[in-house]
C-alpha cells in the first residue's frame, strides 16, 4: 500500500493563506497610504513652515516698525517744541508736562530727555515699578523723575538735581547729587553738530539705571541741542516668544556683531547683574551658536545638538544702525510632530481596521473553508472506511459544492461496495453466505429475485444453492436442483455465462422463461429484465453464476437500473462474493485437510503402540459429551459456557492433539510391559546367568566325583542350590511383571540374589556400539575372566541428559517438572526395584514429558487467533485442581474449564481402558470410585465430575467403547458422598 508523503512543515490551512493574504494586503495598504499621507503632510507643514518663518519675519519687522516709527514721530513733534532750542534750565523744566504726555502715550519709552552742547541735561522718566522707585531712592507717592544737569562754565562744577513728581505732576521729592560725572556729550546718542545725520539709532545695549535692554534714538532739535528716548526692547523679545513656533524652538534677534537684542527668554539677557553688556548669541543657545557659523540666510535644515533643526535667517532694516538679524530655529520632529502624529495615527488607523477586519477576514476565510474542511473530514473518515460522516453542507462556491456532491456519490458507492464486502466477509458458514450473496446484489440492483448457481467441486455441472424472491429465502426445489450437464442444452444466456461471458441483460416473458417460468408466476409478473452476472475466482476460473430479475414495466427507471454503470458496480460486488465464496470453499476445504492431518496423527500415534491404541480417538469423543452436557447446563457454574463455532473447533483440535507429544516419546517405553524391557526385554540376560550358575552347579558336582567326593553329600548340594536358583529367578521374574506396589522385604530380597556373582570369560565390549563402547570407558577394565554380580547396576546403564532437554526453572513455558539427572538408568537392580509399576523415575519423566512436547509443538503451529487457546486446552489434562500437576502445576482457577473437561476425559479412558500392557481395563464402579477418590483429593474438577455422574456421561461413552463385562452397576449416591459432593 502507498504511504502517504509526509505534510510539510511550511504548509497551512487554506483559511489561514487567506486570512494571512487578507491581513498582508490590509497591512501592505495601511502602510502605503500611511507613507503616502505622512510625505505628503511633511511636505505640507515644510512649505507652511517656510510660510511661517517668513509671516514671522514680517511680525517681528512689524513689531519694530511699531516700536521705533511713534518714538521717532514723538521726538520730531518734541524737537519743533520752542521750549528744546532754549538754553536754561527754566526752559528744560517747562518741557516736563510734553515729556510726561510722550511717556504716557508711549510705555515702551523708558526716558526723554535732551542734551547741548554745554554738557547740560535734562531727563524725564517715568518709574513704573517699585524697584525702580527703590533704585532712585525715590518717595513711593512719585511717579516721574525729572533728573536736571546745568553747567555753568567749563570749570565750574554741574549741578545735578533729581525731582520727583507724582501722577498730577506734583513734586513730592527732591535730591541733589554732588560729583556729576554724566556728560551727555560723551554719550553715543549725542550727535555733533557737524555730523552727517540729524537722527541716528544706538544699538541695543543695557540701560543703565534701569537694567532693561533697550536703544536710543536721537535727533538734533538745534544747532546745538540734541533730543532723546530710550527705548525697551523687552517687548520685542515678547514678540518672539510669542512667535515660538514649538516648545523647543530657538528665535533670536541680534546685530551685526552677534549681540543678542532680543530672546524668548528675556532673564538670559539680563541675567548677570555686574555686566554692562549684552550676551552674544551663541552664549544663549549652542544651536543659534551652529547656525551663526552657517553662512546664507535661506530657510534650510541643520544638525546641531544631535537634533535635525529647519532653519531661517532674515536681515532687518530698522533697529541699530546697520539694521538687525533675526535667526530661527525649528526641531524638525517637534515641526513635523502632527506629521509623525498622523503617521501614527495612520498606523493606529490602520492596525485598528487591521484588527476589526482580521475576524471579519477570519470568519469569511472560515465560512468559505468550512466545506473544505469537512470535505477532508469525510474524505478521512471515507479513508477509515467510516461511512456514517455527516455529509458536507453547500457551499457558496460552485466548484466546492460541486466537489461535496461527487463526494457524497462517491461515499454512497464506496459503503454500498464496503457494506456489502463486509456483510459477505461476516459469514463463517457456506448457506448464510450465498443468501447474502444474493440479498446484497438484490438491493444493489433493486431486483424482485435472484438465484445463484454454482459449479461442483468435482465437475462443470451447475447447481441451484440459492433462490431468493422478494426478501425471503425460498426452497430450491421449487425449481429444478440441477442442470442439464449438457450445456448444449442451456438457455441462450446461460450458455453465453457458462462459456465465460462476463455479463448478460435480456428481458423474458412467460414463453421465454423457461426453468425460471416458476420465478416469474412467483413475482406474478409476464415479463422479466434479466441480469446474468459471471462469478469468477482470482484465476479467473467461473465458480458460479449469479441471476437477477426485475420487473419490467417498460419505465425510464427500469432503464436506469441496468445503466452499464450500475451493472459495472454489480460485477465489482458479484467480484467480491465470487472471492468469498472460494475463500469459503478453501477454507472449508483446509479445515478438512486440517482435521484429516489431525486425525491421522492421532492415528500415527495410536498405531505406534499396539497397547494405547484408540487412545486418541476415545478422547475426543468423552470430551466432546463431556463440553455437550456443559453448554447445555442450566447449573449455574455452567450458565456461561456457551461455546461458539470457533470455542467447538478449538475444543475438537486440542481432544485430538492432546497427546501429539507421544511421537517424540520412545515406543518401548510407552510400551514397557516389565521393569527390564527396553527394546527387548532383558529378563532373558539374567535368566542365562541363572543358567551359568545351575551349569556351575553340575559342574561342580560332577568335578567333585571326579575327585572322589561323595555322591549323596554332592547330590545333596547341587539340588539345594538348583532350588535356590529356581526360586530366586522365580522371585525375580515376578518382580519383573510390576505391579501395584512392592513390599520392602521383595526390596532386600533382591539386594540379596544381587550379592550372588557369576563368572564372565568373554568381553563384552566386543560387537556393540561405538555408543555403548563410549558409556564403557567410565569403568575400569579388568582382565577376563571376571567375577560379576548376577543383578548389575554398570556404569555404562547410565545415560547422561543432554543440556539441551535439561528445562530451567525459569524457563518461559512456565514448566515445572523435576528433571531426572540422567536420561535413561538401564541399571538391572534399579529397574527391578521399582516399587510401582514398571516404569522407572526416568521413564516415567519421558512419559510425563509428552504434555511438555504437546504444549511445544502445538504453540509452534501458525493457528489462527480464534485457535490461540489450543495449547492451553490440551497441554492441561494432567493438571490437578490443587496445584501438584503437571507440566506447570496449575491450580483449578488457573485453567480453562475445556482444559479441565480433557483431564477427567484422560483419565477416565485410561482407567477403564482394556488395551494397556500393565494392567487390564477397570470396571465402570471401580473407575468412578478411583475419580472419586481423585475429586475429593482436589485432582480433578468437583462441578465437572458431579456433571460427568449426573448426566450419565460414563455411560453413554461405556455402551459406545467398553466391553461389556466392564459395565457394572454404580452407586452414584455413594461415589458423590466419597466425592465429597453430597452429605
Amino acid at each position: 500500500m502507498p504511504t502517504t508523503a509526509p505534510a510539510s512543515k511550511r504548509q497551512f490551512p487554506l483559511h489561514v493563506h487567506i486570512s494571512v493574504m487578507f491581513t498582508l494586503l490590509l497591512i501592505v495598504l495601511g502602510v502605503t497610504l500611511g507613507i503616502f499621507n505622512y510625505l505628503q503632510t511633511t511636505r505640507i507643514i515644510l512649505n507652511s513652515s517656510q510660510q511661517l518663518f517668513q509671516q514671522i519675519e514680517r511680525d517681528v519687522q512689524q513689531d519694530l516698525q511699531h516700536t521705533y516709527q511713534p518714538i521717532r514721530h514723538a521726538l520730531r513733534l518734541l524737537a519743533l517744541n520752542a521750549n528744546t532750542g532754549i538754553e536754561g534750565s527754566e526752559s528744560r523744566m517747562a518741557l516736563l508736562e510734553p515729556f510726561v504726555q510722550t511717556l504716557k502715550d508711549n510705555p515702551s519709552l523708558a526716558a526723554l530727555y535732551l542734551g547741548d552742547a554745554q554738557g547740560n541735561f535734562f531727563l524725564v522718566r517715568p518709574l513704573r515699578s517699585q524697584a525702580a522707585k527703590d533704585r532712585l531712592s525715590a518717595p513711593s507717592s512719585a511717579t516721574y523723575e525729572a533728573w536736571n544737569i546745568q553747567r555753568s562754565g567749563q570749570d565750574a562744577a554741574p549741578l545735578s538735581r533729581h525731582f520727583f513728581y507724582d501722577d498730577s505732576l506734583t513734586l513730592v521729592g527732591q535730591r541733589d547729587k554732588p560729583d556729576e560725572s554724566y556728560d551727555p556729550r560723551q554719550r553715543s546718542w549725542f550727535i555733533p553738530a557737524r555730523g552727517i545725520h540729524d537722527e541716528i539709532t544706538t544699538s541695543p545695549y543695557l540701560f543703565f539705571s534701569t537694567r532693561e535692554v533697550g536703544t536710543t534714538v536721537s535727533r538734533r532739535s538745534s544747532a546745538k541741542v540734541v533730543i532723546g528716548a530710550d527705548l525697551t526692547l523687552s517687548q520685542l523679545s515678547a514678540t518672539l516668544a510669542r512667535h515660538k513656533v514649538t516648545p523647543h524652538t530657538e528665535i533670536a534677534l541680534f546685530d551685526q556683531d552677534n549681540t543678542a537684542i532680543a530672546y524668548p527668554d528675556y532673564s538670559r539677557l539680563v541675567a548677570a547683574p555686574e555686566s554692562t553688556q549684552l550676551p552674544k548669541v551663541d552664549q544663549l543657545s549652542s544651536a543659534l551658536s551652529t547656525l551663526i557659523a552657517q553662512p546664507g540666510t535661506a530657510a534650510a535644515e541643520l544638525t546641531a545638538d544631535q537634533r535635525q533643526w529647519i532653519v531661517s535667517r532674515a536681515g532687518l532694516t530698522d533697529g541699530a544702525l546697520n539694521g538687525l538679524q533675526l535667526a530661527l530655529m525649528v526641531p524638525k520632529d517637534e515641526l513635523l510632530a502632527d506629521a509623525y502624529r498622523l503617521r501614527w495615527q495612520g498606523a493606529l488607523v490602520t492596525l485598528g481596521i487591521l484588527l476589526l477586519c482580521l475576524p471579519v477576514g477570519w470568519l469569511v476565510s472560515r465560512v468559505l473553508v468550512k466545506p473544505l474542511r469537512r470535505l477532508v473530514q469525510e474524505a478521512e473518515a471515507i479513508r477509515r472506511f467510516d461511512f456514517n460522516y455527516p455529509a458536507s453542507p453547500h457551499s457558496p462556491v460552485l466548484e466546492i459544492d460541486q466537489l461535496a456532491s461527487s463526494m457524497r456519490r462517491m461515499k454512497e458507492t464506496l459503503a454500498s461496495f464496503f457494506e456489502i464486502t463486509a456483510s459477505l466477509s461476516a459469514h463463517t458458514r457456506f448457506e448464510p453466505l450465498l443468501q447474502s450473496v444474493v440479498l446484497e446484489t438484490m438491493k444493489i440492483a433493486q431486483a424482485q429475485a435472484g438465484l445463484i448457481y454454482l459449479i461442483d467441486n468435482d465437475g462443470p455441472e451447475l447447481s441451484l444453492k440459492g433462490l431468493i424472491i422478494g426478501d425471503q429465502p425460498r426452497d430450491v426445489n421449487l425449481l429444478e436442483a440441477a442442470i442439464n450437464a449438457d450445456p448444449r442444452q442451456y438457455p441462450d444466456w446461460l450458455r453465453t455465462l457458462h462459456q465465460g461471458g462476463d455479463s448478460v441483460v435480456c428481458t423474458l416473458n412467460l414463453e421465454q422463461a423457461g426453468m425460471l417460468h416458476p420465478v416469474l408466476q412467483a413475482l406474478d409478473t409476464h415479463s422479466a429484465h434479466l441480469l446474468g452476472i459471471r462469478l469468477h475466482n482470482r484465476h479467473g476460473e467461473t465458480v458460479g453464476i449469479l441471476v437477477l430479475l426485475l420487473n419490467n414495466s417498460d419505465s425510464t427507471e427500469d432503464r436506469e437500473h441496468l445503466r452499464p454503470d450500475r451493472i459495472a458496480f454489480i460485477q465489482a460486488v458479484s467480484g467480491a462474493a465470487a472471492v468469498s465464496i472460494e475463500s469459503q470453499r478453501l477454507q472449508a476445504r483446509q479445515k478438512q485437510l486440517l482435521d484429516a492431518f489431525i486425525q491421522l496423527l492421532a492415528g500415527a500415534i495410536d498405531a505406534k503402540s499396539p497397547y494405547t491404541g484408540s487412545h486418541c480417538q476415545r478422547v475426543p469423543a468423552l470430551t466432546l459429551m463431556l463440553a455437550q452436557a456443559a453448554s447445555s447446563s442450566q447449573s449455574p457454574e455452567f450458565e456461561h459456557y456457551r461455546p461458539t463455532d470457533e470455542e467447538w473447533e478449538a475444543l475438537h483440535i486440542a481432544s485430538w492433539l492432546h497427546d501429539c507429544g507421544k511421537v517424540t516419546t520412545p515406543e518401548y517405553v510407552v510400551d514397557k510391559a516389565t521393569k527390564l524391557e527396553t527394546l527387548y526385554d532383558r529378563i532373558h540376560e539374567v535368566r542365562t546367568r541363572f543358567e551359568v550358575l545351575k551349569r556351575d552347579a553340575w559342574v561342580n558336582y560332577w568335578q567333585g566325583r571326579a575327585l572322589g567326593g561323595n555322591d549323596q553329600q554332592l547330590t545333596q548340594i547341587r539340588e539345594a542350590v538348583l532350588a535356590a536358583l529356581d526360586d530366586d529367578f522365580a522371585f525375580v521374574a515376578r518382580c519383573n511383571l510390576g505391579g501395584e506396589a512392592m513390599a520392602e522385604d521383595d526390596l532386600q530380597r533382591l539386594q540379596t540374589i544381587a550379592l550372588r556373582t557369576w563368572t564372565r570369560t568373554l568381553d563384552d565390549r566386543l560387537g556393540v556400539s561405538w555408543e555403548e563402547n563410549k558409556r564403557q570407558t567410565t569403568r575400569q577394565e579388568q582382565p577376563l575372566p571376571v567375577t560379576e554380580p548376577l543383578l548389575a547396576d554398570k556404569p555404562e546403564h547410565l545415560f547422561e541428559r543432554n543440556d539441551s532437554e535439561r528445562i530451567e526453572p525459569d524457563n518461559v513455558w512456565g514448566f515445572q517438572l523435576d528433571v531426572p539427572a540422567y536420561k535413561f538408568n538401564r541399571g538391572e537392580l534399579y529397574n527391578l526395584s521399582t516399587t510401582r509399576g514398571t516404569l522407572t523415575r526416568e521413564e516415567r519423566y519421558i512419559i510425563n514429558n509428552h504434555i511438555v512436547q504437546t504444549i511445544l509443538m502445538l504453540k509452534h503451529l501458525p493457528f489462527p487467533s480464534y485457535l490461540g487457546n489450543i495449547a492451553e486446552i490440551a497441554g492441561g489434562h494432567h493438571e490437578k485442581m490443587d496445584g501438584t500437576g503437571y507440566p506447570k502445576r496449575l491450580k483449578r482457577e488457573e485453567m480453562s474449564l475445556a482444559a479441565r473437561m480433557m483431564a477427567i476425559a484422560d483419565i477416565f479412558e485410561a482407567l477403564t481402558a482394556s488395551d494397556r500392557p500393565y494392567k487390564k481395563g477397570k470396571t465402570l464402579s471401580e473407575a468412578l470410585s478411583i475419580m472419586a477418590a481423585m475429586c475429593h483429593d482436589a485432582h480433578i474438577d468437583p462441578h465437572l465430575f458431579a456433571l460427568f455422574i449426573h448426566e450419565q456421561i460414563f455411560m453413554q461413552y461405556a455402551r459406545r467403547f467398553l466391553e461389556p463385562a466392564q459395565i457394572d452397576a454404580v452407586d452414584v449416591d455413594a461415589l458423590l458422598r466419597k466425592a465429597g459432593l453430597a452429605a
